[in-house]
């Protein structure tokens, strides 16, 4: 199941600066990666069975091996591991609700935490400064 209206979608990080907040909040990358995507993880084991928050991101330029990766991050999303088969984000899945509830409040600290390191902010305001400074004209 999508986690919709987290703020943590499409935010740009240095992945060095994504694994320090996400380990701070029990979100672990762990051997969940190649060169290109990370997945951070966060269990939970309730009576109702093991669950997985999941947050995914995509290197939009570097090597995330060589931890010098700028990760856009994606939606999070809750799914349900089932033995031997792994984990399924299927709608129809049952979550609990201190379980939604917990997932809600963990990605909204790691948004908040995030926040003075999104680079699409820093790169949307270096474009309003450039559209803001004066024109030279012959």
């Amino acid at each position: 199941m999508y986690i919709e209206n987290t703020g943590i979608e499409n935010i740009l990080a240095d992945v060095t600066v994504l694994d320090e907040i996400m380990t701070k909040h029990d979100l672990i990358r762990a051997g969940q990666w190649d060169y290109e995507r990370v997945t951070y993880d966060k269990k939970y084991v309730v009576k109702e069975g093991t669950y997985y928050l999941r947050v995914f991101g995509v290197a939009t330029e570097g090597d995330v091996d060589a931890r010098d990766a700028i990760i856009q991050l994606k939606k999070p999303v809750i799914g349900k591991y089932y033995y031997p088969f792994g984990v399924e984000y299927g709608e129809e899945e049952h979550f609990p609700a201190s379980l939604l509830k917990d997932c809600a409040a963990t990605l909204k600290a790691v948004n908040e935490e995030l926040k003075a390191y999104n680079l699409t902010v820093a790169a949307e305001v270096q474009e309003v400064k450039k559209e803001k400074q004066p024109a030279l004209t012959k």
